[in-house]
């Protein structure tokens, strides 16, 4: 499936600017903050005020906001199916593959984002279009 690339906000080419691949960037890389803190079940805010922010200036930033925010929504889900099964003792196992799991692809996916490129984040629940 050939994925195309949505135009930027300032020259109206499909190549993204400078500031775009940044913001596209930042969409998925601040997801990772909450990790700090040991909180990543709260990964979705920083997504959801770039979309909110700078989605509505470009496309580039729009995707790559939205890619995030499905993933974080996804990786949500995980974390509180890793809580419930934690009593019988798949949960933890489970938190630690899922944290580790978006912790790889979240690098990943800012990377791309500030190379220029398209990324979609593998099984992910995509509920926001």
């Amino acid at each position: 499936m050939d994925v195309q690339q949505p135009a930027g906000f300032i020259t109206g080419s499909p190549l993204p600017t400078a500031e775009e691949k940044q913001w596209a960037m930042l969409a998925h890389v601040l997801t990772l903050a909450p990790y700090v803190i040991a909180m990543p079940f709260i990964g979705f805010v920083g997504p959801l005020v770039i979309r909110s922010t700078k989605g509505a200036q470009s496309g580039w930033v729009d995707n790559h906001a939205k890619e995030s925010l499905n993933f974080q929504i996804t990786l949500l889900i995980g974390y509180v199916v890793s809580l419930v099964t934690a009593c019988i003792g798949v949960g933890l196992v489970l938190g630690v593959v899922i944290a580790l799991f978006g912790l790889v692809m979240t690098i990943i996916a800012g990377i791309k984002a500030y190379n220029g490129e398209v990324f979609r984040y593998p099984a992910t629940l995509r509920l926001i279009k």
